[in-house]
């Protein structure tokens, strides 16, 4: 048979030559969409616009209202962006380094230092490379030779990661005779790109695109200093750790240096532990300590490592759990889908927490409830306590910036911590490694290893879990009197083993195949580094096991 048939979403069918690309069927299909088609997905396995299908079925066609099709967009216009810079600076080196507010924050070095003029030009190259429609061209290149592309380009950060490449045969994009090589899709060509801004952003910039939400407009800019402050610090860590990318770290692995790297690590997150817990005490009147931060960003160990450098400025750590507050089941608010909503702030019982906190805070004994989550019903058991003068309390939670949850508790004595692992390091100079990646890849470890749920179950649940942190946690991010950086630039070497465990059992049936081949396609990067090296108290204890805490 010389056709393929395919099945459309709108019910029809059409059939198309064998040799067709994934571009030809989508204008067969009459793509009628508002959007620019950027893949399409055969019985849910995602291809590219010039890949060519090796059998039909059901025909999905992609764009950027879309997770995948997002990716695949602000993919492409940072490769425009980088074209755009090599055109009118050939000798200027591009970083896209971490996202921020909706966009994504990179820096240009250059004989001179960037300006706003700078940008404007870049911006207006940018509109002219995409106005000029070019072709994006996937090419199969060897090792070998890709490399001697790259060191015609002088691209040192990719000949670095290369090396480390464990096969042979690379794909790299070609845009107008600028090569170079992303972990993920790319669209077709240039013209798929029909709306972004570029900003300066001291000391680079800030490049923004739609998001899935709503593809139609850019992101309205919010300022957030405190976590432009904690990247820069990250950023500092990084060059007195001399790991600029994953080919460094790799490079670590190979000379043996890698057990001081993670020696560093970790004494720069004690350092940053006692110099909150020095802030803390300083104060001298704050009696309830708030952590929040969202889905594995290692709240539990940071917690029990701030009350030990609490406890070495003479005061006396006292946890509370919010759990133990959660509302009778009954009581607790229904989501838009008429489930229980347990991550709403309402789930628990503000009123009765405050009293608490406000009677602890004056010397009173109370007692602490225990919520039972078989039942769901809230018992007492005899759980007095009674705060010590030099006492504080710790509170662990997703709402813990959220003024609401402490409403009766004066300002001056609360101090509020986010915490979050903020990727220390990327690819390379052009493939960043989100942060939501790292946490998923921290979950899904810990949740093998800890709870037996498979890798599977992870990623089909993470989707709610991120948007229950777009409600609940990152928008009062910029509430917290202190930023931690939970991230340690070795871990991924560590989880590798384990994550890819649960990502390759993952089969191409699964509505989870794509992301779990995007998450392994960058894992098999990292050289692997045994547990064994990891410091008991350390962060990541919290998802391997081991920790000297607790035990899993």
């Amino acid at each position: 048979m010389d056709k393929l048939r395919f099945e459309l979403s709108d019910g029809r069918e059409i059939l198309v030559d064998k040799k067709s690309t994934a571009g030809e069927i989508v204008k067969a299909a009459n793509h009628s969409c508002k959007l620019p088609p950027l893949l399409i997905a055969v019985d849910g396995c995602f291809m590219e616009l010039t890949a060519v299908p090796d059998k039909g079925g059901k025909l999905a066609i992609i764009d950027n209202s879309t997770v995948i099709g997002a990716k695949t967009y602000a993919r492409t216009l940072q490769f425009i962006l980088i074209k755009a810079v090599k055109d009118l600076f050939p000798k200027a080196e591009v970083t896209i380094e971490h996202a921020l507010s909706k966009g994504i924050f990179g820096e240009i070095y250059k004989d001179s230092p960037l300006t706003h003029e700078d940008i404007v030009a870049i911006k207006r190259r940018m509109m002219e490379v995409i106005e000029e429609n070019h072709n994006i061209i996937k090419i199969s290149k060897s090792k070998s030779d890709a490399i001697k592309i790259f060191e015609a380009q002088g691209m040192k950060d990719k000949i670095r990661f290369l090396r480390h490449v464990p096969f042979d045969n690379l794909k790299l994009y070609c845009l107008d005779g600028l090569y170079d090589y992303f972990y993920g899709s790319m669209a077709y060509s240039t013209g798929a790109i029909y709306l972004f801004d570029l900003e300066y952003y001291k000391p680079g910039f800030l490049l923004k695109f739609p998001t899935e939400e709503d593809p139609y407009s850019i992101p309205h800019f919010v300022e957030h200093k405190k976590l432009a402050n904690i990247f820069y610090e990250t950023e500092q860590w990084g060059k007195i750790l001399d790991v600029a990318d994953v080919g460094a770290l790799n490079d670590k692995i190979e000379s043996g240096e890698i057990i001081d790297i993670v020696r560093v690590s970790e004494a720069l997150h004690e350092k940053k532990i006692a110099y909150i817990a020095d802030m803390i005490a300083e104060r001298g009147n704050v009696k309830l300590v708030l952590i929040a931060g969202p889905s594995s960003s290692g709240k539990t160990t940071f917690a029990r490592r701030l009350a030990i450098q609490l406890r070495v400025n003479g005061l006396k750590p006292y946890p509370i759990s919010l759990d133990d507050y959660f509302v009778n089941r009954e009581l607790t608010p229904l989501d838009d889908n008429g489930e229980y909503d347990f991550e709403s702030i309402h789930a628990l019982d503000l009123k009765l927490f405050n009293e608490h906190v406000e009677r602890l805070m004056e010397g009173e004994e109370v007692e602490i409830p225990s919520f039972n989550f078989k039942t769901g019903q809230r018992e007492w058991v005899g759980n007095k306590f009674k705060l010590p003068q030099n006492g504080i309390i710790l509170v662990e939670g997703i709402h813990g910036l959220n003024e609401t949850l402490t409403s009766s508790i004066p300002k001056e004595n609360k101090f509020k911590i986010y915490i979050s692992a903020l990727t220390q390091l990327n690819m390379d100079n052009h493939n960043r490694i989100a942060t939501t990646d790292v946490r998923m890849i921290r979950r899904m470890v810990r949740d093998y290893l800890s709870r037996g749920y498979g890798g599977e179950t992870t990623l089909k649940m993470f989707p709610s879990v991120k948007r229950g942190e777009e409600k609940n946690i990152f928008v009062f991010q910029e509430e917290a009197d202190v930023m931690f950086n939970s991230t340690l630039v070795y871990e991924l070497c560590v989880l590798k083993k384990y994550a890819l465990e649960e990502l390759n059992s993952i089969n191409k049936s699964s509505a989870m195949y794509y992301e779990a081949w995007r998450l392994s396609s960058f894992l098999r990067f990292f050289k692997e580094l045994d547990k064994d090296v990891v410091p008991e108290n350390s962060i990541l204890r919290e998802f391997i096991g081991g920790s000297c805490f607790y035990k899993y």
